[in-house]
């Protein structure tokens, strides 16, 4: 088993939700072989209350989360990145900026929770199901022999995950 620590980039467009749910499950789940993090390119500049609300009620730590622009991630100190991940359909279309390193990327589209209206029942079922999608997913990814994959065969894993945690 490699011990090398793989950086994982979660981007959405506001970085409040989807996103933050994936870096915060990453780093919890694959504490000391993953290391997530999340960014948008439009960010909130703040995260969802019902995110933060979501993932303490699931035992999943929050401390440091916060919404981001993805140029912190784009910069020339910024961790080289493993894997970019968009986990919305507005950043799946958005043109990201180069990223060092040549991540392997994959779309894990996930309707957006923050933007569901109606009852407040309505709505956390929204945020829930999000965090179920990517959970699951999150614990796919985690599970991937990525040492002894080729990098073809890690592309279409990764992109396995988003149809098999749909």
């Amino acid at each position: 088993m490699s011990s090398r620590v793989y950086n994982v980039l979660f981007l959405c467009t506001g970085n409040s939700a989807r996103s933050i749910m994936a870096e915060a499950i990453l780093n919890q789940i694959g504490a000391g072989r993953f290391r997530g993090h999340s960014a948008g390119s439009h960010p909130a500049g703040a995260v969802n209350p019902r995110t933060l609300e979501l993932l303490e009620r699931n035992r999943f730590r929050v401390d440091g989360l916060r919404s981001k622009n993805w140029d912190e991630f784009a910069a020339p100190d910024a961790p080289v990145m493993d894997f970019v991940l968009t986990v919305c359909d507005k950043a799946a279309g958005e043109v990201c900026p180069v990223w060092p390193g040549q991540p392997m990327s994959a779309h894990w589209g996930v309707a957006d929770p923050a933007e569901v209206e109606g009852s407040d029942d309505l709505k956390q079922k929204a945020f829930t199901d999000a965090f179920m999608t990517l959970r699951t997913r999150v614990n796919l990814l985690v599970n991937l022999p990525i040492d002894k994959l080729d990098r073809l065969s890690l592309q279409s894993e990764l992109n396995s995950i988003a149809r098999q945690a749909a």
